[in-house]
């Protein structure tokens, strides 16, 4: 069974679940009225014990419901254990106490599409030859931390070398980092890598070749199997990529750069389409459309997930004019001297790159293409391809959040879920993560201004608890 369809049908139990859980810890207690009598409040008890609370904020727990003010967060240790209002929910002696007294509390955000290997440097011949010895001693951990610090607590790694990359996610499981959770996808799987790639892109021969790849990923314990160039592959290959990766309860992630990338991972079940593709084409074609929309259609199968990747091309021409951004120091924290100097001298021509050669022609097409993806049914997710040339981890996260309300209509509530409930539910990790809920991981984060209404307060996050630690 595709793995996400396993992880679709239990939600509405998991919900329930939650609710029991709230439910057991309330009880009725009278409480006098301002004429004197009484009247009956539910006041929820607090547990045994809690390491740390937040309490007093305005909790907007990405579910999608109304906001909480005055809310009281109590964690123990990694676990959220309740969650209620000031005055109905007590705080157990010994808690760490944490005001948000005006604030808003959120889950931590999430980045469905970045490159931890990469951290914006504008050439990626002369990078690929300089940083290898650099990944995993500092350009992955800084990726990871840049993250964290601005509230993107979650990151989907989409294509990078697979050692380096897992010994870090290690070294941060373990405490022995500050970042970012790291899931992956290790090395794309391609036809054949391009020259000078081969250590983060595996070449596809045959489906004997495709399933023993998938395998090696999967026992080696990445999240997700990334394919890239899928139009040149055969079917029996994509079908033997497809089939291998749900066996192993691994969803499959593909680009849709061309039409015949979408094509073919619809047809052979791919799960998560990246990008908006399609070069300056005006549109997707109408055959794409429609199979698109049967695919959505189809609710017994789960939502089609879709990672847009649409601030950096919405925005090239503002960077392109006005670099000031390079002098943001959030964006070269925890990085040596010497790469960040590296970085800072191959972007100041944002026009001269090949990276960004066809975009100014692709911007007028992105408005229409974002709107097909909305109407098609397409569950979209926040993520950004942080790490290409010009765009840096977490920095991104805000800025695309911020172009999806400001720029292309989409709502604000709807947005914050796209970073924060839908991102854990394509992974299959809704009862785990993903919203401020009793029995979840409490990754949370705190903003000053009320992101339902000014979105750009994602740009500057508060306060950062990771697995119940604050690190920010």
């Amino acid at each position: 069974m595709n793995p996400l369809l396993r992880a679709w049908r239990p939600l509405a139990a998991v919900v329930c679940l939650v609710s029991v859980s709230l439910a057991a810890t309330t009880v009725r207690r009278p409480l006098p009225s301002r004429s004197g009598a009484t009247r009956a409040m539910s006041v929820t008890t607090a547990p045994q014990r809690a390491t740390l609370a937040l309490v007093g904020g305005t909790l907007i727990d990405g579910h999608g419901g109304t906001p909480v003010p005055n809310s009281v967060v109590l964690v123990d240790g990694t676990r959220i254990v309740a969650v209620g209002r000031v005055g109905q929910l007590a705080v157990p002696a010994g808690a760490t106490v944490v005001s948000t007294d005006g604030q808003y509390v959120l889950p931590g955000l999430w980045d469905m599409h970045v490159h931890v290997m990469l951290v914006g440097h504008g050439n990626y011949a002369h990078w690929d030859s300089v940083s290898p010895p650099e990944w995993e001693r500092s350009i992955i951990p800084a990726a990871a931390r840049q993250s964290v610090m601005n509230g993107v607590t979650s990151i989907r790694d989409l294509g990078g070398p697979l050692e380096e990359i897992l010994s870090v996610r290690g070294k941060i499981e373990r405490g022995e980092l500050v970042g970012a959770t790291i899931y992956t996808s290790g090395p794309f799987l391609q036809h054949a890598p391009y020259p000078g790639t081969e250590r983060f892109r595996w070449g596809i021969s045959s489906p004997a070749d495709a399933r023993a790849k998938v395998k090696k990923l999967a026992d080696a314990g990445v999240n997700v199997i990334k394919l890239i160039d899928q139009d040149q592959m055969t079917k029996d290959e994509i079908r033997a990529v497809v089939d291998e990766a749900h066996a192993r309860k691994l969803p499959v992630v593909a680009h849709a750069h061309r039409p015949e990338e979408v094509r073919l991972g619809l047809e052979m079940g791919v799960d998560d389409f990246e990008h908006t593709g399609m070069q300056a084409s005006p549109g997707y074609p109408d055959d794409v459309l429609r199979v698109l929309h049967e695919r959505t259609a189809q609710g017994a199968k789960g939502p089609l997930w879709w990672t847009p990747t649409i601030d950096v091309l919405t925005n090239y021409t503002k960077r392109r004019d006005d670099d000031e951004y390079l002098d943001d120091p959030r964006w070269y924290q925890y990085l040596p001297p010497a790469l960040v100097q590296d970085i800072r001298s191959s972007l100041r021509r944002l026009d001269t790159l090949q990276y960004y050669r066809l975009v100014p022609d692709r911007g007028p097409t992105l408005q229409t293409k974002f709107r097909q993806l909305r109407q098609s049914g397409a569950r979209l997710l926040i993520g950004t391809d942080a790490g290409v040339p010009g765009n840096f981890h977490g920095y991104a996260t805000a800025e695309e959040m911020v172009t999806w309300v400001r720029q292309y209509g989409m709502d604000p509530m709807e947005t914050i879920r796209a970073a924060t409930f839908w991102p854990a539910m394509s992974l299959g990790l809704q009862d785990k993560v993903g919203t401020v809920s009793v029995g979840k991981t409490a990754d949370i984060i705190t903003v000053r201004e009320n992101p339902l209404t000014t979105i750009e307060t994602f740009r500057n996050v508060q306060t950062v608890i990771k697995h119940g630690k604050r690190v920010k």
